[in-house]
């Protein structure tokens, strides 16, 4: 082979090895970038563990709140907005507390024969891990809501109110409400674990187990 075309052959042949070399090089380093590159965050049911807290509590629904029903599937439930002081609020800022939700108003009798017992529940467990939220459902003459409340010594409650009744219609809409009182527990993160029709002594030792045993979790 002549010597000229000897080096063009070696001259090709090197041009050819540093070209495969940065290829592989360019791939290397898109591969390291790929691998430190932030995975995109999994999300995940945030009901997830809720069904053996709801299970945990289940033996212990007796009682003076004997009809307090285990939740099979437990969920969140649509976003219900409240007023405090005519200021909105969303149910979902309490989670980090459980919470008995209790859907009342003043023309109910069982709603207003219970409201005492709700009242000593909240002055004996209320606080940063627990809150009673009686939700009060009246559409006319507002002003007689704290007025009655007052009248009975209800002092321990948060005056929670939904003049539109937005939050039994949406609850209504998923089957999880039919008439007045009606009371759900939801654990810290916000899911449905227990439920109940009618009213209770919440302020038994039969409900304070229950709820003591939820804010364990």
């Amino acid at each position: 082979m002549p010597r000229a075309r000897f080096n063009l052959v070696l001259i090709a042949t090197l041009v050819g090895a540093i070209l495969v070399t940065l290829v592989l090089h360019e791939r290397k380093a898109d591969w390291n970038n790929l691998a430190q590159a932030p995975q995109p965050t999994v999300l995940t049911d945030p009901c997830l563990n809720s069904p053996s807290l709801a299970a945990a509590i289940e033996p212990l629904a007796k009682g003076e709140i004997a009809a307090l029903q285990r939740t099979k599937k437990p969920v969140l439930l649509p976003e219900i907005r409240m007023e405090v002081a005519k200021q909105s609020m969303s149910l979902a800022s309490l989670q980090g507390r459980v919470v008995l939700l209790n859907l009342w108003a003043t023309w109910c009798v069982p709603c207003r024969e219970e409201m005492p017992s709700l009242d000593r529940l909240q002055a004996r467990l209320g606080g940063d891990r627990f809150e009673v939220v009686a939700l009060n459902m009246d559409t006319r003459n507002l002003e007689k809501v704290p007025q009655w409340l007052d009248a009975n010594g209800i002092t321990s409650l948060v005056r929670y109110m939904d003049p539109g009744g937005k939050a039994f219609q949406n609850l209504r809409g998923i089957g999880k409400v039919s008439g007045l009182p009606t009371t759900f527990l939801l654990d810290s993160k916000g899911c449905l674990i227990a439920e109940m029709a009618g009213p209770a002594d919440w302020s038994s030792e039969e409900a304070i187990a229950v709820i003591e045993r939820a804010i364990r979790g």
